[in-house]
């Protein structure tokens, strides 16, 4: 029998800069896909909403403080290691410095992009983004 795979909640922040950059940065070692460019966020704690998460997230790992937040998508991605169902939030206003808290390497991108590998659960958040740009 085989067991029904239970969905990891998780926000993800898509953070976009005035000149239409987006953030993006690498997962860190020791996770599945390490080194793989990913948009920063993280699973949802018991209670948290999506929105709680994602502001706990973007200080534990980047260390700002994030303004308003767009819920945007849902997608779903069947990883190897986790079932994931991903709350994407565009966010565009945030403060403090930028801090890569768990080693991590973070580039601000357009597009075409310039970094990869990227985590395959991204690719269809990134074309969405890419033709509301007006790209390809």
């Amino acid at each position: 029998m085989t067991q029904e795979r239970k969905h990891t909640e998780v926000a993800v922040g898509i953070l976009l800069r005035g000149d239409g950059a987006l953030l993006l940065s690498t997962r860190p070692a020791g996770k599945p896909y390490a080194g793989y460019w990913e948009f920063p966020g993280g699973k949802l704690e018991a209670g948290e909403s999506v929105e709680q998460a994602l502001r706990r997230e973007l200080i534990e790992e980047l260390g700002i403080t994030i303004g308003p937040v767009q819920a945007w998508k849902v997608t779903e991605h069947d990883y190897p290691h986790a079932l994931v169902r991903l709350h994407w939030c565009k966010v565009r206003q945030w403060q403090g410095e930028f801090e890569m808290r768990e080693g991590q390497a973070m580039s601000w991108q357009h597009f075409p992009l310039q970094v990869s590998p990227v985590l395959p659960g991204a690719y269809p958040v990134l074309e969405w983004l890419e033709q509301e740009r007006g790209g390809g």
